[in-house]
């Protein structure tokens, strides 16, 4: 049977969880589950809809390349898993997380994008006979860097990426794909452009839920890579993501939280950062000048120094054209 709570209970448990998971956000913590390859144990966010939520440093072999949130939905038809997770062993545990909560068998994956976090555990869950999802973009990137991503799992995580290969999605969709089981809607929706090819976000409109993935960011700083374009990712925010009007968020990385915080960190972030590239293009500044521009309002975020410059250089040589 489905759970239900009221909104407004809803609401103080999201405010309580966010506040108290930001406090424990590092980068600086290398395991916060020793008895499992998962970072984090799955906590349920709200009813019904779980999220073990990865490291916010860069994958490690301490936090076994855990380092993006793994989610699920039980929707008492069968669970939703979304993201396939970054080896056969995380998705592996994942399994055996979600097997402790419900007995509904895990009848859909979803791969939030490209990246290898996203879908190198496809190998585990393929192997269980579940039906693996993708949006087209997502999938073309995988089939052109997967084995690159496995490579670099493989050095990093050794022995712990034992059993993983590159095995691409069942099923890709353009736009839209609608869960076509469970008591209530969910569908995960191409919204356009954002970090990485493809991303996705899985909407559930009687929840005003959205499990973001790589669209919206806050605790950690956001990585901008060399296809990345930041204004595109504005207009996919705002024509696509805003218009959810969404309460509860779980981001791609970090703690849930509301729209606020991920504004605040995401678009807010491209928009400051656009506009100090923009007025050192207008002065004539140059590319080995622009990896400095101020970013100090952003410099308590995780991965600030993994990312800040590169983001900077590569917003640089983008606008340089725009």
């Amino acid at each position: 049977m489905i759970k239900k709570i009221s909104t407004a209970l809803m609401a103080a448990f999201a405010f309580c969880l966010a506040a108290l998971g930001a406090a424990d956000a590092s980068q600086d913590i290398p395991d916060q589950y020793p008895g499992s390859v998962l970072y984090s144990k799955p906590v349920e966010f709200i009813p019904n809809v779980f999220s073990a939520i990865g490291a916010t440093a860069p994958p490690t072999y301490e936090n076994s390349g855990h380092n993006n949130n793994l989610s699920f939905i039980i929707t008492g038809e069968g669970v939703v898993v979304v993201n396939g997770g970054a080896s056969w062993k995380l998705a592996e545990a994942l399994h055996q997380e979600i097997r402790k909560v419900t007995d509904e068998p895990v009848r859909l994956v979803v791969n939030e994008n490209g990246q290898g976090h996203a879908m190198l555990g496809n190998s585990y869950w393929h192997a269980q006979g579940v039906k693996i999802v993708a949006s087209e973009e997502a999938a073309a990137e995988f089939e052109a860097s997967g084995h690159a991503s496995l490579a670099a799992a493989q050095r990093v995580q050794k022995e712990k990426a034992e059993n993983t290969t590159v095995v691409m999605p069942d099923e890709t969709f353009e736009e839209k794909y609608v869960v076509e089981f469970g008591s209530f809607p969910i569908e995960v929706l191409n919204l356009g452009p954002a970090h990485a090819p493809g991303d996705v976000s899985v909407w559930l409109p009687q929840q005003s839920l959205v499990i973001a993935g790589d669209m919206a960011f806050h605790e950690r700083m956001l990585p901008i890579f060399e296809e990345t374009d930041t204004e595109a990712w504005l207009e996919s925010w705002d024509e696509g993501f805003e218009k959810l009007g969404a309460t509860y968020v779980i981001p791609g990385h970090g703690h849930p939280t509301n729209m606020d915080q991920v504004r605040r960190y995401t678009k807010d972030y491209l928009v400051y950062l656009r506009a100090k590239i923009r007025e050192h293009l207008d002065k004539g500044g140059s590319l080995a000048d622009a990896y400095y521009v101020d970013q100090s309002p952003y410099r308590h975020l995780d991965t600030y120094e993994e990312l800040a410059t590169k983001n900077a250089g590569r917003v640089f040589e983008r606008m340089e054209f725009e």
